[in-house]
């Protein structure tokens, strides 16, 4: 009789999981603690105790539900510290013939586990159903269209299953209702408190260790907050239900210098480790429009991002891996900005945002995009730099949500394939969306001077730098018809205000590794 070694990864906490599905009464369940998982990146303190917290959880779950778990702690003497060499030895601990496992949230793994198919102890890799789509179905979607857009893709996920549907029309009379969520951060907003999650003595313990072996990571657990069991994830989806989802839709592009969380969820790190399904939240949020008690733009707007977006770019990255990820389609070469890592600069809305990250291994979407992002893109930071800080630093961060949001949607550098123009702002933007400007020494108002937002400069020369590969987009026609109808002295004083930034602006190659810009060295990592 066969006898299969189950291996659960860290992001497949789910009793639903396909590789738990009839599991037969003699396998066992691998769940692995790996150093090499931990560190590839550089992961937020708060990532590594969240997915050490949550697998001990689910490893004890199991156990009581009568299945035989065999867990590989951190500090086990005997653990190889990588993921595949460490299943196939307890595999073989166990007498096992076979490795099961699902599909894992990163190609790199998913090419590695084939590359063990024909192996004397055969790997066997199975579909992950837990999300609305496959990447089979996703191909078949994306076959002969020359652009993928969101919109398309949404459509049809809302016919499919049902979700803010009345017969074959949306609920509401529309698709989309993004034209009513743009209102931007009020002084008289306030907002929901987040539960707080009781640490027991599993979590405990699981977060020592992780202050032990990866105190030298970003940010400090003294402000863990994470969900780390089921039963807390529920708190947090039923919470926001209840207490932010009805205002989410209107503010969910501000931006606060205070709060860091404002109407949003934080419902995604949960959603993907595994301890939520997308279809209970979606369906959770749904019943909340049909009772009355939140209205459409905001429960459209959040399934949005589920049904639509969260699959859209799962489906995208299993397309297009791996060549996707080498893509960098304008060109760009400059290493990540020191701040990035200890939040050291005095632009108020960067210093804030990365602030923030570093606090809670969280930054809200906008934030993510038109301000990190944004900046990133406008100073030519480079695609694998930019991924691969975002990976590090974001507890929701798995590779293939992370990946295409930010090659693609933050950096352009896929071609316009997810989108159809760059999402580049100056300051402006910020000025509107947020109340960072009036504490920040720069002003919005400003393009050139001491005193000048540095996005505004940047933004020009981004533009300046890009003209060839982006002039002809028609989304970009009408700034372009402005910039070229600038006077040219005007445009070489913005030149000259962006170069001057760019060539005084500290980087780094990597976590704690400095790099020396035109004689300025880069200050010193203080997290």
């Amino acid at each position: 009789m066969s006898k299969p070694l189950l291996l659960v990864l860290g992001d497949q906490l789910s009793l639903s999981l396909t590789t738990l599905k009839e599991a037969p009464s003699n396998a066992v369940i691998a769940i692995c603690e790996v150093t090499d998982e931990a560190r590839y990146v550089p992961h937020h303190i708060h990532k590594i105790g969240l997915f050490m917290a949550s697998m001990r959880h689910f490893a004890h779950t199991l156990s009581e539900k009568g299945f035989n778990v065999h867990y590989s702690r951190i500090d086990d003497a005997d653990n190889t510290q990588s993921l595949v060499s460490e299943a196939e030895r307890i595999a073989q601990y166990h007498g096992c013939d076979e490795i099961r496992v699902a599909r894992p949230g990163e190609w790199r793994l998913w090419n590695d586990m084939q590359q063990r198919e024909s192996a004397a102890l055969p790997w066997k890799l199975l579909e992950d159903d837990r999300y609305f789509t496959t990447p089979e179905e996703f191909a078949r979607w994306a076959e002969g269209r020359k652009q993928l857009r969101l919109e398309y893709f949404y459509r049809e996920q809302r016919k499919r299953t049902g979700l803010l549907m009345e017969g074959d029309a949306p609920t509401g009379g529309k698709w989309n209702f993004d034209h009513d969520n743009r209102e931007p951060m009020s002084a008289t907003l306030s907002f929901p408190a987040l539960p707080q999650h009781r640490q027991d003595e599993i979590t405990q313990q699981a977060l020592d260790d992780a202050k032990r072996y990866f105190n030298d990571h970003i940010g400090t657990l003294e402000t863990f907050n994470l969900p780390v069991t089921r039963r807390q994830a529920l708190v947090d989806l039923h919470h926001f239900i209840d207490h932010g989802l009805a205002d989410f839709g209107r503010y969910q592009d501000a931006i606060s210098d205070a709060e860091p969380f404002l109407y949003h969820s934080r419902l995604s790190a949960a959603l993907n480790i595994g301890l939520l399904t997308p279809h209970e939240v979606c369906e959770a949020a749904e019943q909340q429009y049909y009772k009355g008690k939140a209205p459409i733009n905001a429960v459209e707007g959040f399934i949005r991002q589920i049904l639509g977006w969260r699959e859209y770019v799962r489906g995208l990255y299993w397309t297009k891996m791996p060549a996707y990820k080498q893509q960098n389609g304008l060109g760009a070469k400059r290493d990540l900005p020191a701040f990035y890592w200890d939040a050291n600069t005095d632009m108020r809305c960067l210093q804030r945002a990365i602030q923030m990250t570093i606090d809670n291994s969280y930054a809200h979407h906008i934030q993510r995009l038109m301000v990190t992002g944004n900046f990133a893109l406008l100073c030519g930071v480079k695609p694998e730099a930019l991924c691969d800080w975002y990976l590090a630093v974001y507890a929701d961060a798995c590779e293939w949500v992370e990946l295409p949001n930010t090659l693609g949607m933050v950096l352009h550098a896929d071609g316009g394939l997810m989108g159809s123009k760059p999402y580049c702002a100056s300051g402006k933007y910020i000025d509107k969306m947020s109340d960072h400007c009036q504490h920040c020494r720069y002003s919005p108002k400003e393009v050139t001077g001491p005193r000048a937002c540095p996005f505004n400069s940047l933004y020009w020369h981004f533009l300046e730098t890009n003209a060839e590969q982006l002039n002809r987009n028609p989304r970009m026609k009408l700034i372009y018809g402005s910039l070229s109808r600038m006077k040219e002295e005007k445009r070489a004083a913005i030149r000259q205000q962006a170069e001057q930034f760019l060539t005084q602006l500290p980087t780094q190659t990597g976590y704690g590794q400095a790099a020396h810009t035109q004689g300025y060295a880069t200050q010193e990592n203080r997290s």
